[in-house]
């Protein structure tokens, strides 16, 4: 038995930010997503590596994915990062997404981002959900 996830793929299909950067999403499922974004030219800072920014774009997107699977309309509360290893140009990098517990109106999601080409850590994230009563909606 499959859930229908339509409105969490039209919610990524309008999601604009994340297709910019180019965001592409490998799974999208009840509670879990994945979702791949090459580190380009523009995403590298002073120091030569992926901005710690485009970094959390990327986890906070398949979080984005993930709280909002369940057909609520979810935001963001509130998230953390940590910066395990840095990312370099032309690295793919790969964020795993999964909620973790959701209670009344919050939840809790984790995201790991690692590197493609090699399974390593670059950053865990952990995000704060909220989901929206229907007359907050507007």
């Amino acid at each position: 038995m499959s859930a229908d996830l339509t409105h969490v793929q039209r919610m990524w299909e309008d999601d604009d930010a994340s297709r910019a950067l180019g965001m592409e999403a490998l799974e999208i499922a009840v509670d879990r997503a994945r979702v791949r974004m090459a580190v380009t030219d523009a995403m590298v800072n002073g120091h030569d590596i992926a901005h710690g920014g485009f970094i959390f774009t990327l986890a906070d997107s398949a979080f984005a994915l993930a709280c909002n699977s369940r057909g609520a309309l979810t935001v963001a509360a509130g998230a953390d990062i940590t910066f395990v290893a840095p990312a370099r140009r032309g690295d793919v990098l790969v964020a795993d997404a999964t909620q973790r517990t959701a209670y009344g109106r919050s939840g809790i999601t984790d995201v790991t981002v690692t590197r493609e080409s090699d399974g390593s850590t670059i950053a865990e994230f952990r995000g704060r959900s909220r989901s929206l009563r229907s007359q907050e909606h507007t």
